[in-house]
């Protein structure tokens, strides 16, 4: 099971401690102490399976000799209480063989230790822990000095810095889950810690073999019992309250398999027991919900409070839908249209669909548009709407760098949704029912926060619009809030990119949108713009040269890096500075104490703002130029044209920023991108960074993340869409029963009484769940009902197949494929209606097909028409006699248009007519009762056939005498 930990030490002469023991107790060898003029033997240890020395480029080999090493090591070091070497430790997951955990360290240790300069001493060790399940870990003990031909020189301090330590932790979580993913292993990672995370549990040391080790041999005996004392305290309070475990589980996903749960468990208890205890009490806990299986033929599970969460984010959003006291007269909405096309800016069709759909009276409105295609521009020409009808207008994303966007795109006033809620809190800025609430980057608010942000806006009356894309970034947070609130509610679409200045790169685009990431990276591929190397290191140098030189060759062009994970962007930036400074584009190096540590930044370095700041209004993500620099102060003058001053001590929330992380990079807009890919991306990610430029990407890679271009393309279409706990919901008495059985509480008198019995027990698990009927009777009851009249329930799920419909249509009539939320949306509609009636989705599917019209109407809210048309399909399925009358007028009809093709010469579009009629006879054979009706309708169909000849076959055999006649007659 893949546990994070990860921890770094000093190995310091004070203390006690020999360079030359430590380096042969973690590598079980025997070797000779020149200081000391004594023998370190442990050969006798068990469990080290590799151990060697990796020396950086221009060290002497005698180095790579573990005795001449930390002899010459302690031989350097002349003071008392001198730091011999730092000692880096990490666990390996479980899930790994030999072989592979090996690799995994060597990639890690070379690519950031060795190749910064230390030398490395790894070792490898594959332990057993007391009950027989394995242990493996790494010790790496590297070098503090600078090394050369002439063998060690001067401490490094930049080797020091209190922020190296920080992209370490974060770099070693995305190379395993990297690895892992490559590998096609099932877990993952997290290094941020649980104040962080918000969980209640005291984080824990690692400790290794170590545990066998005593005080007197100069080891650490109170961390060994340290680390057993926090685990059995955690494990105690998971016991007392299992919640604990299973609101820390559901942090970042909605559901989980028993093994997430076993791993929770194994890293927070002490010993075989208290984990029999920690798991038994989670499986009990009345907090825990079966869900059903996944894909996987996996069994899922989610909490109470998560159910909770999803039931009020549903109320919430359909209390919001229901209003309709937000609209703008066509007045407001002409005058904004004029405005926009006096300034140049024609909306599309989709455009001005999904300004219609935002600026109507709903309380809820959503916009789904893929990447560059115009929702801000949109936005902005809504919000001079919204303000002629006196609305205030606000906006909100979940990054500062998002909001930022936002308010550049659209003139909406915008700052992060964690900010509001802050300010919500002191009562300070509050919603009211004149204010118009745009969220942008829907697709990356995670379910509580999004439940919150809805439910504060429904309280205070305010409308809210939600703009977003569900396939680029996923929620950090649990759940796929976004994508739920419009399979539900429906959403205006915009498929049309304008960010991109190439058709083919605007249908790149669509294909990343769509998950055809292969096709996509193909079509790049072909116009040069995938790049490989032969190791990251050569790939990212290629990538930096590219950068250089376009930055020199178009100075008035905006271009920026990307890539996955802070470790790389760090490295990136320093190459990136490099090319600038053998230009002579920077000023003199000034050194600055900032939060990540000791920087070295000039005049026209590139920064990033790491922090939002109301005062000098920046964002997390902000970019600038730095004007001017002194150790203490910086002048910097942002992108947007504006100039910032400020002193370190006040805010040293900075760092260079030619390169970003490409989760800071959704809503940026260059000229140029370039790309570093490497295997902890997937579809989404790449769907993002491959969508930000106007003119141009370059995407690089290397050789040693992935061998080929197959395995670029198959790591980087890689499917991680969030899901929720509602993806697997079953119908509520079934959930009432599962909760009911667990209390103990017996079935008596009718499932309705359970259910009231139960909801009085559990108040508020299932508010929100919607209603069902209680019976088939209450089911056959709606059957005989005007459908017009129908319930509400009926015509808004009515309206949300409508929209599935439509939706889907469009997109095949665009040449698109379908997108899978839309598919699960019209699945879910479906099920919906089915629980109203029996076979009522089919009904309406039926009516649909035959009058598109209807769908449209219903779609709009006009429902009474289909349900109309549902119920007169359900009468014809239900009577032979009219599913009969249908088919005769039908197949009459079919027949005079062939005929009018033959006069008309058509030919081809006859035989497809034929082919038709050829294939809807065929069919008659599973209709029995439909075939023995038209047994005596046959001369309407040209048929005079005896009672033991078949409708079906002889309608199928005319067709093929006429095929016949006609041949002959062509010949």
């Amino acid at each position: 099971m893949a546990i994070y930990h990860f921890s770094a030490k000093i190995i310091s002469r004070k203390a006690g401690s020999s360079a030359v023991a430590s380096a042969a107790y973690r590598a079980a060898e025997r070797l000779h102490d020149d200081r000391l003029n004594r023998n370190h033997d442990f050969t006798n240890k068990a469990g080290v399976i590799h151990s060697e020395v990796m020396l950086p480029e221009g060290a002497p080999e005698r180095l790579s000799d573990r005795t001449t090493l930390w002899n010459e090591i302690e031989a350097k070091e002349k003071r008392y209480d001198a730091q011999l070497a730092r000692e880096v430790e990490f666990s390996i997951p479980r899930e790994m063989n030999e072989t592979q955990g090996v690799q995994l360290a060597r990639d890690f240790v070379q690519r950031e230790f060795v190749k910064r300069g230390m030398v490395a001493d790894l070792n490898v060790h594959w332990d057993k822990a007391a009950d027989g399940s394995p242990k493996p870990h790494t010790h790496v003990m590297l070098s503090m000095r600078g090394v050369g031909q002439q063998g060690f020189g001067n401490k490094v301090a930049d080797w020091n810095d209190r922020g190296l330590l920080k992209d370490w932790r974060e770099a070693w979580a995305a190379h395993v889950n990297e690895r892992m993913a490559e590998l096609l292993l099932e877990g993952r990672i997290d290094h941020r810690s649980y104040a962080d995370l918000g969980i209640e549990l005291e984080p824990q040391h690692k400790i290794g073999p170590a545990a066998s080790r005593r005080p007197s041999q100069g080891l650490e005996s109170e961390r060994i019992e340290d680390h057993a004392r926090i685990a059995r305290e955690n494990g105690d309070k998971i016991v007392a309250n299992p919640g604990i475990a299973l609101d820390a589980i559901t942090r970042s996903q909605s559901t989980f398999t028993w093994r997430h749960l076993a791993t929770f468990a194994f890293r927070h208890s002490d010993g075989k027991e208290q984990f029999d205890q920690v798991m038994g009490a989670v499986r009990a806990s009345p907090e825990l919900v079966a869900l059903g299986k996944d894909g996987r033929d996996q069994e899922r599970f989610t909490s109470r409070e998560m159910i909770a969460v999803e039931a009020r984010l549903e109320r919430a959003g359909d209390e919001l839908a229901g209003r309709s006291e937000h609209g703008v007269a066509d007045r407001h909405r002409d005058a904004a249209l004029r405005a926009a096309e006096g300034r140049g800016l024609v909306l599309s069709g989709e455009q001005r669909g999904a300004f219609d759909h935002v600026t109507g009276s709903a309380g809820l409105a959503s916009v789904v548009g893929y990447a560059g295609s115009g929702k801000s521009a949109m936005l902005g020409v809504a919000r001079e709407a919204w303000e002629g009808q006196g609305y205030t207008v606000r906006g909100a994303a979940l990054s500062g760098i998002a909001a930022e966007n936002l308010e550049g795109g659209s003139g909406i006033a915008s700052r992060t949704i964690a900010s509001l809620e802050h300010a919500w809190g002191q009562g300070r800025e509050q919603l009211g029912p004149r204010d118009v609430l745009v969220v942008d980057e829907a697709g990356m608010i995670g379910s509580r926060q999004m439940e919150r942000v809805l439910s504060a806006a429904r309280d205070a009356g305010a409308k809210v619009v939600l703009v977003g894309d569900p396939e680029q970034l996923q929620a950090i947070e649990a759940g796929a809030a976004f994508r739920s609130i419009t399979e539900r509610h429906g959403a205006a679409e915009i498929t049309e990119i304008r960010r991109q200045r190439e058709d083919w790169q605007k249908e790149a685009t669509k294909a990343f949108a769509t998950g055809r990431t292969a096709e996509a990276l193909h079509a790049y591929d072909a116009h040069d713009m995938v790049h490989a190397a032969e190791t990251r290191e050569a790939a990212r140098a290629a990538l930096v040269d590219g950068w250089d030189r376009q930055r020199q060759a178009e100075p008035g062009s905006t271009q920026i890096i990307f890539t996955h994970t802070n470790a790389e962007v760090r490295e990136l930036n320093i190459e990136a500075r490099e090319r600038m400074r053998a230009t002579g584009d920077l000023g003199a190096d000034v050194g600055v104490r900032v939060e990540r540590g000791d920087r070295q930044f000039a005049t026209g370095d590139r920064l990033m703002f790491l922090r939002n700041d109301r005062g000098m209004a920046v964002k997390n993500g902000t970019l600038g130029i730095i004007e001017d620099v002194t150790p203490d102060r910086m002048k910097v003058r942002l992108d947007n044209g504006r100039s910032v001053a400020f002193d370190v001590k006040d805010y040293a929330a900075v760092d260079h920023g030619f390169a970003a992380t490409i989760h800071k990079s959704q809503g940026v807009t260059v000229d140029r991108a370039h790309v570093l890919a490497t295997p902890g991306m997937d579809r989404h990610s790449t769907y993002v960074g491959m969508s930000r430029h106007r003119d141009a990407p370059a995407l690089h890679y290397g050789r040693d993340d992935f061998a080929d271009q197959d395995r670029l393309v198959r790591a980087l279409s890689r499917e991680r869409s969030k899901d929720m706990a509602s993806d697997y919901a079953k119908p509520e008495q079934d959930q009432v029963r599962a909760f009911a059985e667990r209390r103990e509480i017996r079935f008596v008198g009718s499932a309705r009484q359970v259910v009231e019995k139960v909801q009085a027990k559990a108040r508020g698990m299932f508010d929100g769940f919607r209603p069902k009927p209680a019976s088939p009777d209450r089911a056959e009851a709606l059957v005989g009902r005007d459908p017009a009249q129908g319930s509400l329930g009926q015509s808004r799920v009515i309206e949300r197949f409508a929209r599935a419909t439509t939706d889907i249509e469009r997109m095949k009539g665009k040449g698109l494929p379908v997108l899978p939320y839309q598919e699960q949306a019209l699945a879910k509609a479906g099920d919906a209606l089915d629980q109203i009636r029996p076979h009522a989705a089919r009904d309406l599917a039926s009516a649909l097909a035959r009058n598109p019209q209807l769908a449209r109407d219903a779609a709009e809210g006009n429902t009474g028409g289909a349900a109309r048309a549902m119920a007169e399909e359900q009468r014809v399925r239900l009577d032979p006699e009219l599913r009969a009358d249908r088919f005769v007028k039908g197949w009459q009809a079919m027949q005079r248009g062939r005929a009018d093709l033959e006069r008309a010469g058509d030919k081809e579009g006859a035989e497809r007519m034929r082919g038709r009629m050829e294939t809807i006879a065929g069919s008659l054979h599973r209709d029995p009762q439909l075939e023995s009706v038209l047994q005596r309708r046959a001369p309407e169909l040209g048929l005079q056939i005896g009672r033991d000849r078949m409708v079906s076959h002889e309608l199928t055999r005319s067709l093929a005498i006429g095929r016949e006649r006609d041949r002959g007659m062509s010949r």
